[in-house]
């Protein structure tokens, strides 16, 4: 049986064994079973060499089937993890994503910033930040990851953390009053980072009120745009403020980071020291195009085998595209597909925007919401997207002052019909 793909280069798998899984894959899943009994109870392993045959019956591990078998399935003894907590052995946070069901996701202390630290010596821009200090704000979701973002009314500078600012104390950044603006602004200015990192709406928004205010900040030598799928309305409008080269870093809370690339250029690549990622074939007329699933690396808490993230990457000759969820595609009644990165292609050079959404309100109805100082071109952005969109797809454009976030604290670009 052919072995699966995997997006990790053959290098880090290691020498091809033909019917048995490199040394370095198979290690990694024997340590995931050795730490965690839930694995064991799902599918128990041999301890004859694994071949791919064996590798392809491990059923994949959904969020669904944590959040049903609770955190806890993955210890022995929780107790002792209760006892950590105590002693700051573990931390633990909870995330939403998705699905809309919280789930638990516990961590060993370190494992966060050490994850953190081997994606940025993934990217060719982050990687000098991992060997010496400096400075850094984000600007994200209040409970954006790990327990690293404050959920009390610190006051500056009491949010400053191991040389990070968290400039935001709430959620939404469209209900921000000028008052929180001034304040995010004024930390911005006395902190001068180097590193300028969010949410792509949250910085979208800080773009706009630097702007407002006339602010400058030539401190910023790198932007990195995680939490959130970015458009390049995002991309542009941040760039205006902060013109400084944007990083796509993509991961989740439960999984770290996965992906590390230059933002819109669809060169990311694996962040090969946090994880294993098999590319699964996802529909048969598009073979460039996957779903993924996650084995992480070297880590002891809550570890995660063949894991199904829920999202879909494209790969090309530079690398890979990061498409966005399942549910945040679109296909045409022909079987193809669109994508948020479509949309960007689609919109008029002339529009400028601080956000958009394109949702689905019927078979063949769309609105496209937007955000903007000034009215777009309607009839131009209409019919670039009922063209896009195809068969007989109409689109209505509707200027707003604010697009609220799912109940996740998520926003999205595209926003399909649930079928």
């Amino acid at each position: 049986m052919p072995a699966p793909t995997f997006a990790n280069p053959p290098a880090v798998l290691g020498p091809n064994s033909g019917d048995f899984l490199p040394p370095a894959l198979e290690g990694e899943i024997r340590r995931i079973y050795e730490r965690s009994p839930l694995y064991a109870q799902r599918f128990p392993l041999h301890t004859a060499p694994l071949q791919w045959s064996c590798y392809r019956e491990i059923p994949a591990l959904s969020k669904k089937e944590i959040v049903a078998r609770g955190h806890q399935a993955f210890f022995s003894d929780y107790a002792e993890i209760e006892r950590g907590f105590q002693t700051k052995r573990y931390e633990y946070e909870s995330t939403g994503g998705t699905t809309q069901s919280p789930m638990t996701v516990i961590m060993e202390d370190g494992w966060w910033n050490a994850q953190t630290a081997r994606a940025y010596q993934a990217s060719p821009i982050l990687r000098e930040f991992t060997e010496r200090p400096y400075r850094k704000c984000v600007l994200a979701p209040v409970g954006c990851s790990s327990n690293l973002c404050p959920y009390e009314d610190h006051p500056f500078p009491n949010r400053y953390f191991d040389g990070t600012v968290y400039l935001n104390l709430s959620s939404d950044p469209f209900v921000f009053p000028e008052s929180e603006w001034d304040r995010i602004v004024l930390e911005l200015q006395a902190t001068q980072p180097e590193v300028l990192e969010g949410e792509p709406v949250y910085l979208s928004l800080l773009a706009r009120a630097v702007q407002k205010r006339g602010v400058k900040v030539p401190s910023v030598r790198a932007v990195i745009l995680t939490y959130g799928k970015a458009s390049r309305q995002h991309g542009k409008r941040i760039a205006e403020a902060f013109p400084a080269p944007q990083v796509d870093l993509y991961g989740s809370t439960e999984a770290g980071y996965l992906f590390v690339g230059e933002a819109f250029q669809g060169n990311s690549r694996v962040v090969d020291a946090n994880a294993f990622i098999e590319l699964v074939p996802w529909r048969p007329e598009l073979p460039e195009v996957f779903q993924i699933h996650v084995t992480t690396r070297d880590r002891e808490a809550m570890p995660l085998r063949r894991y199904h993230t829920g999202d879909i990457v494209q790969r090309g000759s530079a690398g890979f595209r990061l498409l966005g969820r399942e549910a945040g595609l679109y296909f045409r009644p022909d079987g193809s597909l669109v994508s948020p990165d479509d949309i960007d292609a689609a919109l008029p050079e002339s529009f400028v925007c601080w956000h958009y959404s394109l949702v689905q309100t019927g078979e063949t109805r769309w609105d496209f919401h937007y955000v903007a100082d000034e009215a777009g071109p309607h009839g131009e952005i209409e019919a670039a997207l009922s063209a896009l969109l195809g068969s007989g797809a109409r689109v209505n454009a509707f200027r707003r002052k604010f697009i609220a976030p799912a109940a996740s604290g998520k926003f999205a670009l595209l926003k399909p019909l649930v079928k």
